[in-house]
């Protein structure tokens, strides 16, 4: 926003060189970037906030200076020099959807001459940055950046029948707007029309058929408050973003548009020699209230620190145009009153503050220009000891986790474009139409997508029964609240690419949503954790990669950060998710809790395993029942998905329900002596078929229960030459170890005959010798 020093003076009469009012407006939350000179003036370029559209005018900006160096506004007070008959003889204003215009007021000006502005007004416009036009649109466009209201001016002999209608737009109206472009218009777009035609998008801008013209003689003024949603929906779609728009969409004075509206037409009847209506036809069906918001003393200190004088407070609210409402009737002749060391104030905020709603808006006010400066560093006084949030400590034990295993943290936006509907399968139990078994399986349909049948379709709206769309998103083309962290993960990866950098382990956490099923309610939330890695192993003190990454650094990765945060193992089983590759992919499953004590007596080692076949209900014995359920799933982009990134190396991605984790019970630690007697290993190579997997094998001989049995681990696995087809050798390690004394050889080997007889009776393995 680009604000005239000069200007400012004549409104303020401030006395501050532009360089310290520049520092002074920074200081009170009005930044000026930068202050140059431009012929005998000087413009102070002030970067504001979304919330303070009463600043971007000269006006709002005066009220701040005069209140931050105790001065008054003085704002030009001028009525028409020649004003006859009434507006409704010659026009007539009607509004037909009053909640997108609450008000609309118009006024006639007859027997203008257009023409060129005078110098001051075209100095005073460019010194701005605003091109000139002709005396009634420069005027219409000073006013604008004097008061903040955004103000039209029709021809008059263009309007049919000299009608204003404020309405909705109909089913296939068109409008040739002022830059030449023919725009078609929905029909939940506000315009304004005559008998005929829309004449003008509402708030946004006018029509070409109805501008000034130099053979325009009569003209109509409009100002208006339009409903600031309705106004940045418009100007979204249409592609259109105008000084009124900027304005109109971040809310305008709605007490002040017959002010503004006043000083328009005095103006115009000095510079372009017209007759004004004596009054303006101002429609005005819905009125609006300003806030009125309580203020206690106290709680400016108990939330700044700051130690502000009552009458300090006082003054500084006066000052910005707030209303003390129990100073209305009578105040003192100074124009202060004393505050309450206790007893709460109202306020009656000003009509342009539209930002104004609590008392932490109040308290904000008096903190800024009393000096955010003055306000020193210390700890908030508190009687309790600090503590962590009951999930905490496991997301911090997740997080170093992570990254002692090489992985970088990612922070992804939480909006997505529609483009990725349907493309990924959606954590289960979370997003509706994710109909899911007892065990949290997610049921698919015939073409294997996990979800409702209206979502295969990528990028189109028809998700929007399952996923959660923006009504005004704030980067064009991204509606979509994400359902899932991958659509990040891998615009991340993509990014990483594009710079060179082909080695990626990233990690991820945060909240995904879904649409809520129930009518009325707020969108499904739940935490999700996501990983991906792609390209070689970089070890320390090494420029190379050691080896390419593949789906056990994943797998191993996230086993990790789950010990580390003291839960139970995951169990991961062979799926078919829908942007995984076949064959490499696995459903994660977890065991929220186990509900007898004989589960200590499985071994930490065995109770994991690289991938099985259980079902996710699994009762184990009579004394152990083990519930798992899906969280989520891990493997390989599937081909179709990495070319629409256009990877050209595999990528390894996981996505589990955080939430779940944060909720699962930890496991119980207990002391356990270290042994007094030694343990005896076996090493046992067995030919099994290649889908019999590890955690199939190792569950099996946990389940067996035989007395004196440890452990069973992993050796090697092999598979290439000299095997017959489908086969691959797995070589496991077997420890047993007695509590009272040494075993000896012959227990052992009976022990060990055993198990290897239940591998081969079971899985129809063979011993290789």
């Amino acid at each position: 926003m680009n604000i005239s020093y000069n200007w400012l003076r004549e409104l303020t009469g401030v006395t501050l060189a532009p360089k310290e009012l520049a520092e002074r407006l920074t200081m009170i939350g009005l930044a000026v970037e930068v202050v140059h000179e431009v012929k005998d003036d000087s413009v102070l370029e002030i970067d504001l906030t979304s919330n303070r559209p009463d600043c971007l005018s000269h006006l709002g900006v005066a009220r701040e200076v005069a209140a931050a160096t105790h001065g008054r506004v003085s704002l030009p007070v001028d009525a028409p020099s020649r004003v006859k008959g009434r507006a409704e003889d010659y026009t007539a204003v009607e509004i037909l959807d009053a909640d997108l215009c609450p008000r609309y007021a118009g006024r006639v000006v007859r027997g203008v001459t257009i023409k060129p502005s005078p110098d001051w007004l075209v100095k005073r416009l460019e010194a701005i940055g605003q091109r000139p036009i002709n005396n009634v649109a420069d005027i219409t466009n000073y006013v604008l950046h004097e008061q903040g209201q955004p103000l039209h001016a029709f021809d008059l002999s263009k309007l049919a029948e000299a009608r204003i209608v404020v309405r909705r737009a109909r089913k296939g109206e068109k409008i040739r707007t002022l830059d030449g472009v023919e725009r078609a218009l929905e029909e939940e777009m506000l315009v304004i029309a005559d008998a005929v035609r829309a004449v003008a998008v509402a708030g946004v801008m006018g029509g070409e058929e109805t501008e000034i013209s130099d053979a325009t003689r009569d003209v109509l003024i409009e100002s208006a408050y339009f409903n600031p949603a309705s106004v940045r929906r418009t100007a979204k779609k249409l592609g259109l973003h105008t000084e009124a728009s900027h304005r109109f969409e971040r809310g305008v004075d709605y007490a002040g548009v017959l002010r503004a509206q006043e000083r328009c037409v005095a103006l115009i009847c000095e510079l372009a020699g017209g007759t004004a209506t004596e009054n303006a036809i101002d429609v005005y069906p819905k009125h609006l209230e300003p806030p009125m918001v309580s203020l206690r003393p106290e709680r400016v200190k108990s939330l700044t620190g700051l130690d502000v004088d009552s009458a300090e407070m006082l003054r500084i609210l006066l000052a910005l145009g707030f209303i003390q409402r129990e100073a209305m009737a009578a105040m003192s002749a100074a124009g202060t009153s004393s505050l309450g060391a206790s007893r709460a104030l109202n306020f009656i905020a000003p009509t342009w503050r539209v930002d104004i709603e609590r008392e932490e808006d109040l308290v904000e006010e008096v903190a800024r220009h009393f000096g955010y400066e003055k306000i020193a560093t210390a700890l908030p006084a508190s009687n309790i000891a600090g503590e962590y949030q009951p999930s905490e400590r496991k997301r911090r034990a997740l997080r170093r986790a992570m990254t002692a295993s090489g992985f970088d943290e990612a922070i992804s936006f939480s909006f997505i474009a529609a483009e990725h509907d349907g493309r990924f399968e959606l954590l289960p139990n979370f997003a509706s139409g994710n109909e899911s078994d007892v065990g949290g399986n997610t049921k698919k349909n015939e073409s294997g997508y996990a979800g409702d049948e209206s979502n295969r379709s990528e990028g189109n709206d028809e998700g929007k029964g399952r996923f959660v769309s923006l009504t005004n998103p704030i980067i064009e083309g991204v509606t979509r609240m994400r359902p899932t962290l991958l659509s990040g993960m891998l615009d991340a990866v993509r990014h990483n690419f594009n710079h060179g950098t082909r080695d990626v382990r990233l990690f991820e956490t945060g909240r995904i949503f879904a649409a809520n099923s129930e009518q009325g309610k707020l969108p499904l939330e739940r935490e999700a954790f996501a990983l991906v890695a792609t390209g070689g192993v970089i070890e320390e003190g090494r420029a190379g990669a050691a080896r390419e990454l593949d789906f056990y650094d994943l797998k191993g990765a996230l086993e990790v950060a789950v010990d580390t945060m003291n839960l139970r193992p995951l169990r991961f089983e062979a799926a078919s998710v829908k942007h995984l590759r076949e064959g490499q992919a696995a459903r994660i499953l977890i065991d929220p809790g186990v509900m007898q004590s004989a589960e200590m007596s499985v071994p930490p080692a065995v109770a994991g395993g690289s991938s099985s076949h259980h079902p996710p209900v699994t009762a184990g014995g009579t004394d152990m029942l083990v519930q798992r359920r899906v969280i989520g799933s891990i493997g390989r982009l599937d081909e179709a998905v990495a070319s629409l990134y256009k990877f050209r190396q595999p990528v390894y991605v996981a996505e589990v329900d955080l939430s779940a984790l944060l909720d699962a019970e930890e496991r119980l630690v207990l002391y356990t002596p270290l042994a007094r007697h030694p343990s005896v290993v076996r090493d046992v190579s067995l030919l099994v078929g290649r889908r019999v997997s590890l955690a199939e094998m190792l569950d099996a001989i946990t389940d067996e229960r035989l007395e004196n049995f440890r452990d069973a681990k992993l050796v090697d696995v092999y598979e290439g030459a000299n095997l017959p087809e489908g086969k691959r050798s797995m070589t496991l390690r077997i420890e047993y170890r007695a509590d009272d004394r040494t075993l000896r050889d012959e227990e052992v080997d009976a022990l060990h005959a055993r198990l290897v007889e239940l591998l081969e009776t079971k899985f129809g393995a063979q011993q290789r010798v």
